[in-house]
C-alpha cells in the first residue's frame, strides 16, 4: 500500500479529484473494517460529493445548529461510507472513528441518523430523501427566510419511488430555487440494471415535466460538476436537478460497473486501496455560511384564549374542536405549522389558515410529501401539525417510521377515524391506525372523546416530544367534560364508579359514550358498571386499569377499530409481572363494514351500548 499523501488546501481541480480518491478509498477501508456496507455505491457519487464538501457547500461543522447552515440529506443512505469518509475529510470525526463503522455503539451506523450532529434526518429507506429536503427548503424560502441551500443525493433506483415524484411536483410548484437534487445515476441497482440505465435524457423530460431546471453531466468530471453546482445555486424560480452518469465501484477494475457487488465489502481492500493511488489525508476547509439570526419568533399572543365548551351543551365534532384549537394554538404560538392534505375543510384544518395563512402549507393529496415535509419543518425549528383522514395516514407509515428514527418531533392529526364515520363505506374508515401509531418507538397516541378533552390533548401535544398522534371522529358527540378539566397524557378518567362495581367498561373516544348508555342499561338489570375513559392509549394508565382490574375482576373493551393493535391490546400489556389479566372481552371492528349510519354501523360492528351492555352481562353472569 502506497504511503499517506497530503494535499492541503483542496484548490485545484486536481486536488479535488484526489479528493474524490481519497472518498473512495476511505469508503472501502471502512467497509472492510466492518465486514458489510456498500462501499460501490459510495464510489460512484465519491467526485459529486467532494466538488460539493470543497467548494459549494456552506455549513459550520462546529456548529450544526447554526440557522444559516446548509442542509444535505444522503437520500441513499446505504452509501453511507462516503458521507462519513466527507465527515472525515471535513474534520469532524477521525479516521479512528471512521473504522468503527457499524461496530457496536458506535454513531458510524450503516445507515446515517441524527446520532451525528451533522445528519438532519435518518436515510435508508429510499425515497425519503427529497420528500424531507422540500420540507426543509420550504421552512427557509417561506419562514425563516434563511439563505441556506438544500442538498439532496438520491440514487437512480429509488427514482422508481413514488414518494420522489410527490416530491418533484411539490418543490416546483413552489418554485423552490433554494433546494438542488443531484442524481447519482451509475446504472446498476441491488439485483442488476435500474429501469432507464445511464439514459440521462429519461430522468431529465419527467424532471423537467414538474418545474424544474436539468442540468446533465458526466458525474466524474471534476469541472463539469462544479459547473452543474454553480450554476443550480444561480437558478431563480425553480429548483434544480444534476442527473450525473457514474459508474457503481469507480476506479476498481473488480467491483467497476460490475453486477453482483452492491452491498458487500470489495474483496481485496488492500488491492483495492492500492488501485486507487494509496491512501490520502486531504483536509477541506468547507465555507463556513453567512451571518444570519434565526427568524424572530415572539411566543405568540399570551391573551388569546382556547376554546371552551359548555357541558350538557350542543354536542361537538372532536374534529371541529381539533380545527379551533389548532387556531388559537397558532395565536400563542408562533412556532406552529399546518400541513394539510388536501382535506382541510373537513378536518377543520382549514381554520388555522383563516388566522395564520403564512404558516399554512397545502401538501395536496400527497401524503407521503406531507409527513415529509412535517419532518422538514420539524428539523429546522418548526412545531408542525400534519392533518388528514386518519385512514390515508397508512400510506405515510414509512415516513412516521423513518421519523421515529429521525427521533423527530411531529404532531399527526387523523380524522374521519373509525366506522362511525357512517356511509362513505370502509375504504374511509380508519380501523388501523392506533396499531399503526401505537408501533412507532417513542410515540404517544391520544384519542379524544369530547370538545373539551381535545382541547387538553391538544395543547398538550404542542410540546410533546417525539411523534404524537390525536385521533378525531367525524360526527358530533356530546360535551361531558368541563373546560378546567385536566387530562394528563398518560392518564385516564373514570366516569362512573361505585364500591359494588362488578365489570370495568373500557372506551376512548366514541366508545365512551356507547359504554356511558351501557352502563345506564345495566343499571336496570342490577349490575352496577365503572365507565373507564382510555383517552390516552399510548402512553396507556397502567394505575388505573390495574386498580380497575382489582376492584371489578372484569372488562368490556370497546373499540371503534380491528381488534389487532388498538385499545383492547393496549389494555391487555398493562398486565402480567405478578399482576393478572382480568377476565374479559374485546368488542371490535371483526368483519368487513359497508355503507350504513354511524348508529346502524356502530351496531352492526358490535360496538353499540346494547353490545356492550350484553358482553357484560355475560361476564358478570359467568
Amino acid at each position: 500500500m502506497n504511503d499517506t499523501i497530503t494535499h492541503t488546501p483542496v484548490t485545484s481541480d486536481t486536488d479535488l479529484a484526489e479528493l474524490g480518491q481519497q472518498l473512495r478509498v476511505d469508503s472501502v477501508r471502512a467497509a472492510a473494517a466492518a465486514g458489510s456496507g456498500h462501499p460501490t455505491s459510495s464510489m460512484s457519487a465519491a467526485d459529486l460529493m467532494a466538488v460539493l464538501l470543497a467548494r459549494h457547500l456552506h455549513y459550520d461543522f462546529a456548529e450544526p445548529d447554526r440557522p444559516a447552515n446548509d442542509h444535505l440529506i444522503l437520500s441513499k443512505g446505504h452509501a453511507s461510507p462516503l458521507l462519513y469518509s466527507a465527515y472525515k475529510a471535513a474534520g469532524a470525526i477521525t479516521d479512528e472513528e471512521l473504522l468503527t463503522f457499524r461496530k457496536r455503539g458506535s454513531r458510524m451506523e450503516g445507515h446515517p441518523t441524527p446520532r451525528l450532529p451533522w445528519v438532519d434526518v435518518a436515510t435508508g429507506s429510499l425515497g425519503q430523501g427529497l420528500p424531507i429536503g422540500v420540507g426543509i427548503a420550504l421552512a427557509g424560502a417561506r419562514l425563516g427566510k434563511l439563505p441556506y441551500r438544500t442538498w439532496v443525493l438520491c440514487g437512480d433506483s429509488e427514482m422508481a419511488e413514488g414518494s420522489v415524484w410527490e416530491a418533484m411536483e411539490a418543490a416546483g410548484m413552489e418554485g423552490l430555487d433554494n433546494l438542488t437534487l443531484i442524481v447519482d445515476v451509475n446504472r446498476l441497482g441491488q439485483r442488476g440494471p435500474t429501469r432507464h440505465g445511464w439514459d440521462l435524457d429519461a430522468y431529465a423530460r419527467r424532471i423537467r415535466a414538474f418545474g424544474w431546471h436539468t442540468v446533465e453531466i458526466d458525474g466524474h468530471d471534476i469541472a463539469a460538476i462544479d459547473h452543474a453546482m454553480t450554476e443550480a445555486r444561480g437558478t431563480r424560480g425553480a429548483p434544480t436537478a444534476i442527473i450525473a452518469r457514474t459508474r457503481k465501484g469507480r476506479g476498481v477494475a473488480a467491483v467497476e460497473n460490475q453486477e453482483g457487488k452492491h452491498g458487500k465489502p470489495v474483496a481485496d481492500a488492500d488491492e483495492a486501496v492500492r488501485e486507487l493511488g494509496g491512501r490520502r489525508d486531504l483536509r477541506v476547509e468547507v465555507q463556513p455560511p453567512p451571518d444570519a439570526a434565526p427568524p424572530e419568533r415572539g411566543g405568540g399572543d399570551p391573551h388569546t384564549a382556547l376554546p371552551r365548551y359548555p357541558t350538557g351543551g350542543s354536542p361537538v365534532a372532536t374534529r371541529t374542536a381539533f380545527g379551533e384549537t389548532l387556531a388559537a394554538l397558532g395565536s400563542l404560538h408562533d412556532d406552529i405549522v399546518v400541513l394539510d392534505g388536501e382535506v382541510g375543510d373537513s378536518t377543520k384544518a382549514q381554520l388555522f389558515a383563516d388566522g395564520h395563512p403564512e404558516r399554512y402549507f397545502e401538501c395536496y393529496i400527497a401524503e407521503q410529501q406531507l409527513i415529509g415535509s412535517a419532518v422538514g419543518f420539524g428539523v429546522c425549528g418548526w412545531t408542525p401539525f400534519a392533518a388528514t383522514f386518519a385512514a390515508f395516514l397508512t400510506r405515510a407509515h414509512d415516513f412516521l417510521r423513518m421519523a421515529a428514527v429521525s427521533r423527530s418531533r411531529i404532531n399527526v392529526v387523523g380524522t374521519h377515524a373509525g366506522v362511525a364515520i357512517g356511509e362513505d363505506g370502509p375504504s374511509q374508515m380508519a380501523l388501523e391506525d392506533l396499531a399503526m401509531m401505537r408501533s412507532l418507538h417513542g410515540s404517544t397516541v391520544l384519542y379524544p372523546c369530547d370538545a373539551n378533552q381535545t382541547v387538553q390533548l391538544m395543547t398538550a401535544m404542542a410540546d410533546r416530544p417525539g411523534i404524537s398522534y390525536l385521533r378525531a371522529t367525524r360526527g358530533d358527540t356530546p360535551v361531558i367534560y368541563g373546560p378546567n378539566d385536566a387530562f394528563p397524557v398518560g392518564g385516564s378518567k373514570v366516569l362512573r364508579s361505585h364500591p359494588d362495581d362488578q365489570v370495568t367498561l373500557i372506551g376512548a373516544g366514541v366508545t365512551v359514550h356507547e359504554a356511558l348508555a351501557a352502563a345506564d342499561q345495566l343499571v336496570a338489570d342490577g349490575i352496577r358498571a365503572r365507565v373507564l375513559d382510555l383517552y390516552s392509549i399510548k402512553p396507556v394508565d397502567t394505575q388505573a386499569l390495574r386498580a380497575a382490574a382489582e376492584a371489578t375482576g372484569r372488562f368490556v373493551i370497546a373499540e371503534d377499530h380491528h381488534p389487532e393493535g388498538g385499545l383492547a391490546d393496549a389494555v391487555m400489556e398493562s398486565f402480567g409481572n405478578g399482576f393478572p389479566a382480568p377476565r374479559h372481552t374485546r368488542l371490535a371492528v371483526f368483519t368487513m363494514p359497508g355503507s350504513a349510519s354511524p348508529d346502524e354501523q356502530l351496531d352492526a360492528a358490535g360496538i353499540h351500548a346494547s353490545s356492550i351492555a350484553a358482553a357484560a352481562r355475560k361476564l358478570v353472569a359467568t
